[in-house]
Formats: C-alpha cells, structure tokens, sequence
C-alpha cells in the first residue's frame, strides 16, 4: 500500500528558489516570505536586517519642577537594572525584554554644527567639512547596511519619509545618504511604495492604479495560484505563506481605502489644521501604520533587509507637523517642543505616546512574521530616535534599538554613559548585523555595553 510522504519528505523533493515569486493576472507578482523548501542557502544564513526610524524636534523631557517626572521619555533604571518605563514609552512595555535604551549619546560634530542639521547627520555622524569635494554629508548608516546586503535582496533599500524627495540642508526629507554623502530622495505615497515593492513593475503607474480601482487586487489575482502553491508546502511553510498573506490582505484592503481620496481635491485649508485627506484618509495613525506594514512585508519577502522611515521633519517642516492637532493637543509638533510650561510639555509627551504607540504595532508586525524557527524581529535590528533631546540641542540623543534576539543582543537594559559617541553605537550594530567594518564616522569602537557585549 502506497504511503503519502511526508511533509518534510514533500519539502525536501520541492526547492524553490529563494527569489521565486507568483504571479497572476495584469502583470501582478507577489515575493514570497523565506520559507523552508527554499533549501540550504535561506537556512543556513537567516537575514539580518535594519530599519532606522526618526522623529524630529526631540522627545519630552520636562524639568523635575514641574511634578511630572512620569512623563520624561527616558526610563529609569530599576535596582536590577531594567528599564522602568513612564507614561510616554509605556506602550512598547510588551516589548521590554526585547529593547534597551541608550543616553547619553551624541555626534562629536553634532554640538559645532547649526542646530537644525541633527536630522542630516543622525546616520551619518556628518563632518563639518565633506569629505570630498561638493558634497556636504557622509554616508550614512542604512546605506552601509544596503552595501554590504544588497547581493542577498531585490531592492538595495527602501527610503520612506513623512514627506517625499531630499528636502534641502538642515531642513532634509531624507535620513540617507550614499557612498558620496549625497541625499537619496524618500517616498512617502504608500500606494507608490507598494506598486514599487510588490508589482511587477510593467506598465505606468497610472494604469496599475487603475487597476486597483477595478478591485483587481494584487492578492486576488494570485490567490488562485497561491492555493495550488501552498498545498505543496511543508505545515511550517504553509503557516508561514498563510501569515504573509493575511497581511498582505490587511494592507491591501486599506490601501484600497486610501485610493478612494486620490481624486479628491483638496480645498484651501486653513493652514494651522493641513487637510491631509488624500494622503493619510485624515488619521496620522492609520498613515504610519500603513508605512510600517509595507516595512513589514518587505522584510518578510526579503525584498530588501536595509530601510529608513522619517516619522518628521525639524523646525516645523512638513505635513506631519500637523499630526497633534489632528489628534487634539493644541499645537504643532515644532510648536509643542518648545513649550516651557506643565500644560505644553505634557501635550508634547502625550505625541511621544503615540509615536511609541506606532513604534510598538511595527514590532508586533515584525514579531508576527515566522522565519527560522524565530520571527523576523529576531533577525532585524531597529534603530529609534532624534536628532537632539530638548529642541535643537544635539547632546544626549534619546535612542532606543529593538529586535536582534538572534544576532546576539541582551535586551532589557537601560543604558547610560557620558558624552558617549553615537558613532560608536552605530558601529556596534554593524558588527551585529555581520558587517566587519574597522570603523563608522568618527568612532573610537564599540560601544562596550552589556545590551551589545
């Protein structure tokens, strides 16, 4: 009597490509997660991976006199060492164990450069004078990353900003830079960010907008497809294809509510209260999370594994100034970094819980995705933080890095020197991405702490 095989056996019989995709009607391809039956390569080397993520204008952290230590966006630090989480990063506390913070940190340039340049060198640890002639920046962190993973992906990196293009100097859209310390422009549509990451790329924008119009969804058309394809699949695969797909759902569905907006004219607004319909369906949080999902998904493809995502711009620059009026706080996010008073510097800690809040879904999205017996948190280093502390002050930088359970890093700490080196982080975090560089920017070496060892 004839026996099925097993799963492991049908896996074993069935390689795929580690690039593979499916594809469907109009052009459609679908990347597909790393999954078992993608053979010894995929296996044996899980991807590591890194994702910047930026707020402008710094974080609140209000004088002990005015009686609302709860809020400072620093943790203190528990007799064990642990972090102690206050009320502005209190929506990441499922994520202790899987993040520390780090103070004290700075640029060595950062102080003798103009204030508002924090958003250009905060990768980059930028010289005062360019390395070389006609340019004013030095690469930065995500695309040292990109250099050295990009053999491994489809996409080098991925560039996402509140607001699209470069901006200009001390005003930047953009936290990359590349090997000449040139801006590399963001983009910010997430229809367009989609298109790019997920579609096949033939034919015009406009006509694969079209497209969607028609509900010809990109997960539609291949869903025929991917039911015969994951029929073949071991158990661990099949959940694995399932998950991806789930989100893909989710994040279709509401970019399909986005699109609804993209023919709508905007009126003239007034400009304290910025209609941002047409971009971001009227809610910040829908907008980042959104962003954070395509994030998501690209790294579970491995589409790519090097990404940046500027959540705002300095001194009031771009639409994402707006967002806390959207959300009832009374002012503008540059506006609400400057307040001096009880009353302006708790609206502005009450932003920093929501940006936390958004922090935290993209780690719940990464943790979601399986791979290699772990999640794809565990494989991917995240970087958060300004460019200053209080308002265009650039010492004591408030920094936080999550994820990376699998490459090495002991989590749950809160830590904190003097006048330490940025630099020195981030040159810790290549050696833990696997990248052997001697040095980054103006680093003098690791960083020597207990998270990193």
């Amino acid at each position: 009597m004839a026996t099925s095989p097993s799963p492991r056996r049908a896996v074993a019989a069935r390689r795929l490509d580690r690039r593979a995709v499916l594809r469907g009607m109009a052009g459609s391809a679908l990347a597909l997660p790393l999954l078992e039956a993608m053979g010894e390569e995929a296996a044996a080397a899980p991807p590591r991976r890194f994702c910047a993520v930026y707020t402008a204008n710094g974080m609140a952290l209000p004088r002990p006199e005015l009686g609302i230590d709860e809020w400072y966006w620093f943790p203190r630090t528990g007799p064990d060492g642990r972090p102690l989480l206050g009320k502005s990063t209190e929506p990441l506390a499922p994520f202790l164990e899987r993040m520390s913070f780090f103070g004290g940190l700075s640029h060595g340039n950062g102080p003798k450069a103009d204030s508002h340049i924090c958003s250009d060198m905060w990768l980059t640890g930028a010289p005062l004078q360019a390395p070389k002639p006609g340019t004013f920046n030095s690469v930065s962190l995500d695309q040292t990353v990109a250099l050295h993973t990009k053999r491994h992906c489809r996409q080098p990196s991925l560039v996402l900003s509140i607001d699209p293009g470069v901006g200009f100097m001390s005003r930047t859209s953009t936290l990359s830079y590349d090997q000449e310390g040139k801006p590399i422009p963001a983009e910010n549509d997430p229809r367009r960010v989609f298109d790019r990451l997920f579609s096949a790329g033939e034919g015009p924008v406009a006509a694969r907008r079209a497209a969607a119009r028609r509900r010809m969804s990109l997960v539609d058309a291949v869903l025929g497809e991917a039911g015969a394809f994951t029929a073949g699949l071991g158990s661990t695969d099949r959940e694995t294809m399932e998950q991806y797909l789930a989100s893909l759902r989710d994040l279709e569905g509401r970019l399909e509510a986005a699109d609804r907006w993209l023919d709508v004219p905007l009126a003239a607004p007034d400009k304290a209260a910025l209609d941002l319909e047409a971009t971001v369906d009227g809610d910040p949080a829908r907008y980042y999370r959104t962003m954070f999902d395509l994030v998501a998904l690209a790294f579970a493809a491995d589409i790519t594994r090097s990404v940046t995502f500027m959540l705002s711009r300095e001194d009031g620059m771009g639409i994402s100034d707006t967002f806390p009026l959207k959300l009832g706080l009374g002012a503008t996010h540059h506006n609400l970094s400057h307040a001096g008073d009880r009353d302006g510097l708790l609206a502005f800690a009450r932003y920093d819980r929501f940006l936390a809040e958004q922090l935290a879904f993209f780690l719940g999205r990464l943790a979601d995705h399986g791979e290699h017996g772990a999640s794809v948190l565990d494989h991917t280093l995240v970087l958060y933080g300004s460019g200053c502390s209080t308002t265009h002050w650039p010492r004591d930088l408030p920094t936080l890095v999550a994820g990376g359970g699998r490459l090495g890093l002991a989590h749950g700490r809160a830590v904190r020197g003097e006048d330490g080196r940025m630099a020195n982080l981030y040159l810790s975090i290549l050696r833990a991405l696997g990248i052997p560089q001697e040095s980054f920017a103006d680093s003098t070496g690791t960083l020597g702490d207990p998270v990193f060892g």
